[in-house]
């Protein structure tokens, strides 16, 4: 049953859509009765949709919408109150807190934004970005925008709520490329030996899932956040193509 959970679940971040995964008991929980409601499965207009349990590899292309003076100071999915001057956004299924790089393809424009609500409930669109953040992208006039969003970080859920953690920083933090993740940690200490002869630093970070301890193999890029991703881009194309970027 597991292998079919992560081969759904591998699905889910290639192709950015559609099945479901496997439902997961949360730290801090005893069972899914207790969920927060943005964690249970949720069904809009006939359309049942799956939170997630991690945003970690997550990128997609789509269309991106907007939504400002008519839901500014509502009650969000996450329990906030709505502020279209945050830089925040709605998505059906990423996990609330969730930190996300998105790239207006349209124009070349970026900006981060961090998943607070849950929607848009429109076909084909997949994110409804802040007021703000949608100027930042120049797509305020136009309405909608063709965007790929990429997670960089996710808040963690905890009996006390959501604990942020690696919030991204454009220009103080560490962002690193993972190029691996092994149960077997010989075979990530190799691969880790095999990457030093052609970069400076390679690290070794242990991530406890149901239970199973992984190994990741992350390659150390940059503390500036826009040379890190031009590199990871790079990177990416030549070599790591299945390899995604991560901020500590």
């Amino acid at each position: 049953m597991k292998k079919f959970f992560y081969f759904v679940f591998f699905l889910l971040i290639l192709e950015g859509c559609a099945r479901p995964p496997k439902p997961v008991v949360y730290r801090g929980y005893r069972s899914s009765h207790n969920l927060p409601k943005w964690l249970k499965p949720y069904t809009i207009n006939g359309k049942t949709y799956y939170p997630l349990p991690s945003a970690q590899g997550y990128e997609e292309v789509c269309i991106a919408s907007w939504y400002g003076p008519g839901f500014h100071g509502r009650l969000s999915a996450s329990g906030e109150i709505y502020n279209m001057y945050d830089h925040t956004a709605a998505h059906k299924t990423l996990p609330i807190g969730t930190y996300v790089l998105v790239t207006n393809l349209e124009n070349g424009k970026q900006t981060i934004v961090r998943i607070n609500d849950r929607g848009p409930f429109v076909k084909n669109r997949c994110i409804d970005l802040s007021y703000i953040a949608a100027k930042d992208l120049g797509m305020i006039g136009k309405g909608t925008a063709k965007v790929k969003i990429v997670a960089l970080s996710e808040g963690e859920l905890t009996a006390f709520g959501i604990r942020y953690k690696n919030v991204p920083n454009f220009r103080q933090g560490n962002f690193y490329l993972q190029v691996g993740s092994f149960k077997i940690y010989n075979n990530a200490i190799n691969l880790k030996k095999s990457l030093e002869k052609e970069f400076n630093r390679v690290e070794i970070e242990p991530f406890i899932k149901d239970g199973i301890v992984y190994y990741r193999v992350q390659i150390y890029l940059s503390n500036d956040f826009y040379k890190a991703l031009e590199l990871a881009k790079e990177l990416k194309k030549l070599r790591f193509k299945t390899a995604f970027l991560v901020a500590k």
